[in-house]
């Protein structure tokens, strides 16, 4: 029998079978929404060239199953699969094709039965490495031309900043929505490889999209307090007063930067007995005080706590005190810390590789927006108490 000819004439039943299998496979989720000829892809040529090994009459064509599987892989990148799809694909190519032509096996010899599967699963098992090399090769690729292009554009924005600050908020809002959508894409592939990993599928170098993650949000970010800074320096910031639930808003920020500190096993402490119900303020203006002094207090520290406290005081004011038991700032710095792009620096390391220099001077000028007032306390070692006092009742 020769058994590339039965192949040959059912081809496109096992085709039909197999996109219609990779259909109805809940663990293909990427296939849910592609159109049939999406789905076939280079398969039909794959099997071709399966069709040519097989065949004891034609030459062997080695060459077109590795370029046939080599494009597969390269469109199933573009089309956002991931490597354990990938896999259950091939599995699901094998099954078709001796489910299809068992009825032919059955009437064969045994050692030309052992024979043809042992081609058949020579062949996929050769297509399936074909098909990874290329799809990671693209897929860390794309990546790096990403990572590369971020940091270009973060070294051009910091030059930016202290040249050319006239066109600065202009560039940053052209910037900012590209890097949501990189920064979105980019952790959704990070996650799926991670879940392909738990899986125990084939794992993947998943290195260079950390470090597009890591770059990308530190220029979003530093993107995010350029445009703070500049909309406060153009007088653009209105406020909006309204009657604002101190505790919700410190509830907000705790919750928020609670896996940050998780990370590092620091404990966030809040004492707000003492704090007053409702104060007349701009709540967004507030929390953004409130998440720049917490957050850094996390970043400048490797262990203890973070605490927070709030009380009314005296004088028609309240006030909000973040302490840390983190690096601590040095007397000399400290007349500097409000400074725009200034960062603190210890004896046993640099300044923060994820921190702007921005936070602190956002803080200053909201808090004096906010009509109130922001003191430090600070031993290098030891850590560092911020304090923010602000009025009861923001007048307008």
């Amino acid at each position: 029998m020769e058994f590339s000819q039965v192949l040959a004439e059912n081809s496109n039943t096992i085709i039909a079978k197999w996109v219609a299998a990779v259909r109805e496979d809940r663990q293909i989720e990427s296939a849910d929404d592609l159109s049939y000829t999406a789905i076939k892809n280079h398969i039909p040529d794959v099997f071709q060239a399966m069709v040519t090994v097989l065949s004891q009459s034609q030459e062997s064509d080695i060459k077109s199953i590795i370029t046939a599987s080599w494009q597969h892989g390269l469109l199933r990148a573009e089309q956002g699969f991931d490597p354990s799809e990938i896999a259950r694909e091939y599995r699901l190519l094998r099954k078709v094709i001796f489910d299809t032509v068992e009825i032919y096996l059955l009437q064969a010899a045994t050692a030309e039965v052992i024979r043809y599967m042992r081609l058949i699963d020579a062949v996929i098992d050769e297509a399936i490495a074909r098909c990874f090399h290329s799809y990671v090769g693209e897929r860390l690729r794309e990546l790096e031309h990403l990572q590369a292009s971020l940091t270009l554009h973060n070294e051009e924005l910091t030059r930016l900043v202290t040249s050319n600050e006239d066109k600065l908020s202009q560039l940053a809002h052209e910037l900012k929505h590209p890097l949501t959508a990189i920064i979105g894409y980019s952790d959704l592939f990070l996650r799926q490889q991670k879940r392909a990993i738990q899986k125990k599928e084939n794992p993947v170098n998943i290195e260079h999209i950390e470090r597009v993650l890591r770059n990308g949000r530190h220029l979003l970010r530093l993107i995010n307090n350029v445009l703070e800074l500049s909309r406060y320096e153009a007088g653009k910031i209105q406020l909006q007063l309204a009657p604002t639930n101190i505790r919700e808003i410190i509830n907000n920020v705790c919750e928020m930067l609670e896996p940050l500190a998780s990370e590092k096993n620091l404990l966030i402490l809040v004492e707000w007995v003492e704090a007053p119900n409702e104060v007349i303020t701009d709540g967004f203006q507030l929390q953004q005080i409130v998440t720049n002094l917490v957050s850094n207090a996390i970043r400048y520290t490797e262990t203890g706590t973070i605490s927070i406290l709030s009380k009314v005081v005296e004088g028609e004011k309240w006030a909000i005190a973040v302490s840390d038991t983190g690096i601590g700032i040095a007397k000399e710095d400290q007349t500097k810390i409000f400074e725009p792009y200034f960062r603190v620096t210890s004896q046993t390391r640099p300044y923060a590789p994820d921190s702007t220099g921005l936070g602190l001077a956002i803080v200053v000028r909201l808090v004096k927006l906010l009509q109130g007032e922001i003191s430090l306390v600070s031993q290098e070692g030891v850590g560092s108490t911020f304090t923010v006092t602000l009025p009861l009742k923001v007048e307008v």
